[in-house]
């Protein structure tokens, strides 16, 4: 009753039509990321710039119109990707089908890599947001970020659809809120004249090192990779266009397209107006803050905007409320974006089967499970700190961006080969020409990451890569090697030459009676029962008690000197079997059924051990007997019968009213 009302009542398979989703919802579920990312990025810009000092701040519009570049360049090539792969399978499909299955594979462990860090960082920002104007939330952040993990993984787990259309307002909301703050800013510097300024502007503030020539040119380097987060989520979309309503590669295409505007709107909007404010943001206030007031706490760059713009009134707390929930709720488009690409590598026997199956709600409940449980992993262990898993962050999406436009280029190449039609043609050379642009531009940009990232953190992310690609590597090799074996032989099998039946025998009481009756029901070729000699005076006892029944099965006593059960019970099941390979030996095993869950603790543990141990022995059945002691009785399973069937069926409708009605009459 608790997960029925957590999650809602179960779907049926047929209505997985029903979790389709409008361009309007989609955009919220796959672009959150992306569109959240500027209320982080133009953060990491500044503060990187501010190793050099507050004069640095100048090339900070140019940094970011390189960010710009790339993200345009980068939605540019995904359109051509959700046309020619509309099946989901995204970058990884495409790596897959054009580069080959390790192109596709290292494709894959990088996006699992930064989906993980994608709920990280999006949570630890939004913590770091609130905490601007919360200072209970900046004191806890570890525990509150771990929260927002939990309940973004609850309402996940009720559906694609309903955590869309939960997340459809605060994510409009969030555009509505940084566009009309960025216009009204402008506004008032533009057309009124107000000499805006942040709260940070009249701070003095020292560079952490004297860089000039090429140490000042790789700063710029290492700030425009940390900017390039705002490109996070991008692929996303390419990755759930199975979600999308008909046409879907077209809706998918389109909401690129809006992503990238409203991206691009926002992102330019907030460094124009950090310049004109002279909003200053550094690594380390500690030390690069040389005068200021007393107890000055460091704010977002968002949080300083909102307070320059609005004042420090309602209007400031709106900003950074929902530059905070934004953040919160990014994580969701790796709550879509993981599961979907762990049921595809499942079902390529990448990654275990349980991934591939869907759950109450036709949501991929155990990717979502493994995704938040390894995010909150992250975020303890480095204590939700953006500064610090930034650095980990866009190694992946960048990896995938590149060989994703690689093998979008010999897709092309492939078709232009077999295409006759001119019109196609140049379509094709213009789809190849913009893909072409892309790998060229984001290899760019990766090497960049790696060169200033490596160092800071990027190895780590690089690592788990490779330990994820191994790991699937060595998955797929197992179920190969379990296919291979059970693949039937061409020649038909052999039946057993004979059964020999064996019943365990703890003490003569009825269950030992019932798994001696059923055992004679089965007419084995020959049928004993076993006990084991750990307490002389026990065996006696087990023996007088059988003879005294007059049961016509005969009683097998095997000695156990170090008073171990489970060992002779196996060397007497092997000495069956070697006596002639061909034949096969049952061990039926008496069972209690027990009412509550406690009671399991004080019986069948032996049982459970024998039952584990023989399982492995070849040639060797394992049939459990059950005996129902009374405390089963307190189970209405009548109940819990209707209850199940009535939770899976969900509701009657009117219809199924109708003919229950009509069948019932004479």
């Amino acid at each position: 009753m608790l997960k029925r009302l957590l999650l809602g009542r179960p779907f049926r398979s047929d209505r997985l039509h029903d979790t389709l989703l409008p361009k309007r919802i989609a955009l919220p579920v796959f672009a959150s990321d992306a569109l959240s990312s500027v209320a982080y990025a133009p953060d990491e810009i500044l503060l990187t710039l501010s190793i050099a000092g507050a004069s640095a701040y100048l090339y900070s519009p140019w940094v970011a119109l390189a960010v710009v570049v790339v993200m345009l360049t980068v939605v540019a090539s995904y359109r051509q990707n959700v046309h020619a792969y509309p099946s989901g399978g995204g970058d990884y499909e495409v790596a897959t089908v054009n580069l080959g299955p390790k192109f596709g594979l290292g494709v894959a462990s990088a996006l699992l890599v930064d989906y993980v860090l994608t709920v990280a960082v999006s949570v630890a920002a939004g913590v770091a947001n609130l905490g601007s104007v919360v200072p209970y939330v900046a004191e806890h952040k570890v525990a509150v970020a771990v929260v927002a993990v939990v309940l973004l993984t609850a309402i996940n787990l009720r559906g694609i659809r309903e955590s869309g259309i939960a997340f459809a307002i605060p994510t409009y909301g969030f555009m509505i809120v940084i566009i009309s703050m960025i216009l009204t800013g402008l506004f008032r510097i533009g057309v009124m004249g107000d000499q805006l300024r942040a709260p940070s502007a009249d701070l003095t503030i020292v560079a952490e090192a004297d860089l000039t020539g090429f140490a000042l040119f790789f700063l710029l380097l290492r700030a425009f990779s940390s900017g390039c987060a705002a490109l996070t989520g991008v692929e996303a979309i390419s990755n759930g266009v199975p979600a999308f309503k008909p046409p879907k590669s077209r809706n998918a295409a389109t909401t690129l397209l809006l992503l990238g505007t409203v991206a691009v709107t926002m992102l330019v909007g907030i460094v124009a107006l950090s310049r004109m404010t002279k909003l200053q943001y550094v690594e380390d206030p500690a030390r690069q803050i040389v005068s200021g007031p007393a107890g000055y706490v460091q704010k977002t760059v968002t949080t300083q905007l909102g307070e320059a713009v609005f004042g420090s009134g309602l209007l400031l707390f709106i900003v950074a409320g929902a530059t905070a929930l934004i953040l919160f709720l990014a994580a969701n488009t790796a709550f879509n974006g993981f599961p979907v690409l762990g049921s595809i590598l499942a079902q390529d026997r990448y990654l275990p089967r349980q991934l591939h199956t869907r759950g109450d709600r036709l949501a991929f409940s155990n990717g979502i499970g493994f995704l938040s449980a390894f995010a909150v992993i992250l975020i303890i262990a480095f204590q939700a700190e953006v500064t610090r898993l930034i650095q980990l962050y866009i190694v992946g999406v960048f990896v995938s961006f590149t060989l994703s436009q690689a093998g979008m280029l010999r897709h092309w190449n492939r078709l232009l080969r077999t295409e006759r039609d001119v019109a196609v043609r140049r379509q094709m050379y213009r789809s190849r020409a913009i893909n072409g642009f892309g790998m060229m531009l984001t290899g760019a940009v990766l090497v960049v990451v790696l060169v200033t990232k490596f160092t800071h953190g990027a190895w780590i992310a690089i690592a788990a890569m490779a330990i994820i690609y191994l790991v699937m590597l060595g998955i797929r090799r197992h179920y190969d090697t379990v296919a291979r074996e059970l693949d039937p032989a061409d020649d038909r099998p052999m039946l057993p030459a004979r059964n020999h039946a064996v019943v365990l025998v703890s003490k003569v009481h009825q269950p030992t009676l019932r798994a001696v009756a059923y055992a004679q029901a089965t007419r084995p070729d020959t049928l004993t029962g076993l006990t084991v000699n750990v307490d002389e005076a026990d065996t006696r006892k087990i023996q007088a008690e059988w003879d005294a029944r007059e049961i016509s099965v005969p009683l097998t006593v095997i000695e156990s000197p170090y008073r171990e059960i489970t060992g002779p019970i196996i060397d007497y099941v092997k000495s069956l079997r070697r006596a002639s390979p061909r034949d096969v030996v049952t061990v039926f095993i008496p069972e209690y059924v027990v009412g509550k869950w406690w009671e399991n603790l004080l019986h069948n543990q032996s049982a459970l051990r024998i039952k584990g141990r023989l399982l492995f022995e070849p040639g060797v059945m394992v049939t459990s007997v059950p005996w129902q002691l009374a405390s089963t009785s307190t189970k209405d399973l009548d109940r819990l019968d209707r209850l199940s069937h009535r939770l899976a069926r969900g509701p009657r409708t009117e219809d199924e009213s109708d003919d229950r009605e009509t069948a019932a009459k004479p």
